[in-house]
């Protein structure tokens, strides 16, 4: 009896052959700052309802250096990802006709990240209304 074994075919690095698959991947690593950001707050939240001395706490740990850098990735990490994110949309949703004429991808990507960038704004508007 021939024993023959079975065609493998190797995985590693497959993604680093093709520039669309790398975007891909850094699209969906920077998901994982968005998941630690999260953390973060709910874990602010569980210290919030401790008490003033343990969110006290906790707001002092977030102005370390270290939650400054870990911020600032993040920051630019979730902003990388909502760029991707809107600039996938037009190949990812129907359509859009308007007065006969097809909506250039541009245009969707576009609005897509104004609405987003205007929502920051306005909740920032709110937390500063508040901390005031």
């Amino acid at each position: 009896m021939n024993k023959r074994r079975p065609y493998v075919r190797p995985m590693d690095g497959w993604w680093r052959k093709n520039p669309y698959f790398v975007e891909y991947m850094i699209h969906e690593s920077t998901a994982l700052f968005v998941a630690a950001y999260a953390a973060v707050l709910l874990f602010g939240l569980l210290r919030l309802s401790q008490g003033e001395a343990a969110w006290n706490a906790w707001l002092n740990t977030l102005g370390s250096s270290w939650f400054i850098l870990f911020h600032l990735a993040a920051l630019l990490a979730i902003s990388y990802h909502t760029y991707t994110w809107f600039k996938i949309m037009p190949r990812t949703m129907p359509p859009v006709v308007i007065g006969g004429e097809r909506l250039p991808a541009w245009a969707i990507t576009g609005t897509g990240l104004a609405a987003a960038a205007a929502a920051c704004l306005g909740l920032l508007a709110i937390v500063w209304g508040m901390a005031r």
